[in-house]
């Protein structure tokens, strides 16, 4: 049917004179080769006519083909009753892609219309159900036509190509991001900029019901490829994550004190700060129930979409929160995909979590999770510390606008074209282009040295103080491997398997911290390493030091405590006797966390007392503040003018406060040139996308077949047109 198809759109000039009568190719009633023939009675739908024909056919020459040379798609292979036009079934097609599909409304309008021009149908009654069977087929035909021309121009590119290129799928999916003849070109002129992005997002609106007598449901069928990933993929993803959670828990059976922060490996930022980002999220905690899994079979779907918001995989979601398996399935997918050495931006909202996970579980293997630049969509960032956000102008909310597109047109799919690619790229760049001449308009009007807006906050400052946290990490963790060894050397031990296994954590978790700490060294420069042994020496800097971090950590405790009562507050709303259940409960759960909060703020007072005493003796900087020490009582309301939320001489802001901090001209200017470098950094993008659709261009020309040299034709009259913008 596909060669057929594609000859008569070639024949008729894409349907623009179907139907005319040198075009007919009616049967004559005998069959050249001798076969036996019989006729039938086709009902020939048209736009505005209603007429029935006889069909003369053979096992040489089958109704179907004989329709379709006509201009009709039959309502079945060999005995149709019911034929379509096909220009009426493309309308159709058209039109349903741009409002929701209602099939059952435009037979019932079509049968008023024939009816009131005195066509009389056999077929009523009975309409909607042939043409939709007619319109379903037809929408297979479209799709399975598009995939043999592209399929043809992928096997041209490839022949051109070099050998380690990614997927047939994902280029037919968005040439942009995954075609090209070599991608490594992207890569070598930007080793920076990753050579593709991609976003992932669940949304809990599209649910598909149970059925309530228990049926399995029998959809048509339908042979074009699926987007979805098969469901024993995602049961094989989800028995692995739990493998790998029973293993790693009991290697790790002896875990860091709750009042102790640490880095885990492989990430950059300190376990309070992760818990700080999961804490801020619905979406990070995974026994949330988001959907009821009794009254529906799918309760929600999970997309991995491409920078251009084109569909690459989706999953189905069977659970009643989102889970990690579904997005590990999605990236385990797309790396099966791509080249070993091809790199990835993903967009998550929740991305810290899903790298702490991969990292403290082995979900990834290295050679993957170091092909992956983790980073926050740009509207979730918010919620995150200022460690875990993301960049560029790429926003990650491709899903968002997926779902949202979804959401009137659910049985249709997305309309994908080379046009909407021209469209997209001129799009994005006029964009581009306009957010960067405002930036340096704006940027000219202020005047400022470039290297002032350059400067970091205080990079070398910040790894100064990382480290001295590390070695205070590594200095308990020593001393809990002293405490396990003199266990071990006791006369009596009751477990000494346990203990011994306690061991070889706890030392495996030292040689980790003392790895991080030694790689945080070897990046400090000459000058910074004189300044970290000087803060060293200095008593005043290091009690400094120590009150910030128990704040820090008192900031964290209270947070934690407010998201447990929230958490609460929800669990026990609905129950009954909830005013009591929830008193209660609430009391047992924060009095549990109220010893170790005091404790925290005892020892933060007594080191604002020594750093009093020592400006007393004159042993501070000059013009040194103390800090403000934070009374007991009342401390748990939380009020936003308590002294907790206050960093008065913990830092030396408070004395000399840089340019970026006081100046508004330098933080407007410090804005505007991270606005200009995004839009660098999307104009080299928008330029290589560029090339690669120049090069697709080039394969879809160089076909000389005279059926495919048409249809090709009429795409590259749409590449004219695009590049004519």
């Amino acid at each position: 049917m596909i060669v057929p198809y594609l000859s008569y759109i070639q024949e008729t000039v894409s349907l623009r004179h179907a139907n005319m009568p040198a075009i007919h190719h009616w049967t004559d009633g005998e069959c050249r080769t001798g076969c036996k023939t019989h006729s039938i009675k086709v009902a020939c739908m048209f736009f505005d006519a209603f007429e029935e024909i006889t069909i003369i056919t053979c096992p040489c020459s089958p109704t179907l083909l004989q329709l379709l040379h006509c201009g009709f798609f039959p309502c079945a292979p060999v005995a149709p009753s019911l034929a379509v036009d096909l220009q009426l079934l493309e309308f159709v097609h058209l039109l349903f892609l741009h409002q929701s599909p209602n099939q059952m409304a435009w037979c019932d309008a079509l049968e008023t219309f024939l009816d009131g021009m005195k066509y009389k149908l056999r077929l009523k009654n009975s309409l909607q159900h042939r043409f939709s069977n007619v319109f379903h087929w037809y929408q297979v035909l479209i799709v399975l036509a598009q995939d043999y021309i592209s399929m043809l121009i992928v096997g041209s590119w490839k022949d051109g190509a070099h050998m380690d290129q990614p997927s047939d799928h994902l280029c037919l999916q968005c040439p942009l991001c995954f075609g090209g003849n070599d991608w490594r070109k992207g890569a070598r002129d930007s080793l920076s900029m990753p050579d593709v992005i991609v976003c992932i997002d669940a949304c809990f609106t599209q649910k598909r019901s149970a059925n309530p007598r228990g049926a399995t449901g029998s959809d048509p069928p339908n042979p074009t490829p699926s987007f979805f990933l098969l469901m024993d993929n995602v049961k094989a993803m989800e028995d692995f994550v739990e493998r790998c959670h029973g293993d790693r828990r009991q290697a790790r059976t002896s875990r860091a004190k709750p009042d102790e922060d640490s880095y885990e490996e492989g990430m950059c930022i300190p376990v309070s700060v992760l818990n700080g980002c999961g804490d801020s999220f619905i979406a990070a905690d995974e026994k949330r129930e988001k959907a009821s899994t009794r009254l529906f079979t799918d309760t929600g779907l999970m997309a991995l979409l491409c920078r251009h918001d084109h569909v690459l995989w989706i999953v189905n979601l069977t659970s009643a929160g989102e889970k990690q398996h579904h997005a590990l399935a999605l990236l385990n997918r797309l790396f099966k995909h791509i080249p070993t050495q091809m790199t990835i931006r993903l967009l998550y909202d929740i991305r810290c979590q899903l790298k702490w996970s991969c990292c403290k579980w082995n979900f990834l293997d290295n050679s993957t999770l170091s092909h992956i630049a983790f980073a926050v969509a740009v509207f979730h960032a918010y919620g995150h510390q200022w460690e875990a956000r993301g960049f560029s102008l790429s926003d990650g909310e491709g899903c968002e606008r997926l779902w949202s597109f979804l959401k009137p047109l659910i049985p249709s799919l997305h309309l994908k074209s080379l046009q909407a690619f021209g469209h997209w790229l001129h799009r994005h760049w006029i964009h581009c282009q306009s957010k960067k001449n405002d930036a340096l308009d704006r940027l000219h009007e202020l005047e400022l040295d470039k290297n002032m807006l350059r400067q970091s906050k205080n990079k070398a400052a910040e790894v100064i103080t990382i480290i001295l946290a590390l070695e205070k990490t590594l200095q308990t963790q020593e001393a809990s491997i002293r405490k396990l060894k003199m266990q071990l050397h006791a006369v009596h031990v009751p477990n000494i398997g346990e203990v011994n296994l306690q061991l070889v954590d706890a030392q495996s978790r030292y040689k980790k911290t003392a790895d991080t700490l030694q790689r945080h060294h070897m990046a400090l420069g000459t000058e910074d390493k004189v300044n970290l042994e000087k803060m060293k020496k200095d008593i005043y800097l290091t009690v400094r030091l120590n009150a910030r971090v128990i704040k820090t950590r008192i900031h964290d405790r209270l947070r934690q405590r407010k998201f447990e009562l929230e958490r609460l507050e929800r669990s026990y709303r609905a129950t009954v006797n909830a005013e009591h259940k929830l008193h209660v409960n609430t009391q047992h759960s924060t009095k549990r966390q109220e010893p170790g909060i005091l404790k925290f703020i005892t020892t933060y007072n007594g080191l604002c007392s020594q750093l009093w005493s020592l400006i007393q003796q004159r042993r501070a900087p000059p013009y040194a503040v103390p800090p403000h020490i934070i009374p007991c009582d009342g401390m748990f309301q939380l009020d936003v003018d308590d002294d907790i939320w206050q960093d008065v001489g913990l830092d030396d802001d408070t004395l000399n406060p840089p340019a970026w901090l006081s100046d508004d001209k330098v933080r407007n200017g410090i804005w505007l040139q991270l606005e200009v470098d995004r839009c660098n950094e999307e104009e080299a993008r928008l330029m290589r996308e560029r090339a690669v659709l120049q090069a697709w261009m080039l394969v879809e020309w160089d076909i000389t077949d005279p059926v495919m040299s048409f249809h090709l034709g009429s795409r590259a009259y749409e590449l004219v047109n695009i590049c004519g913008h």
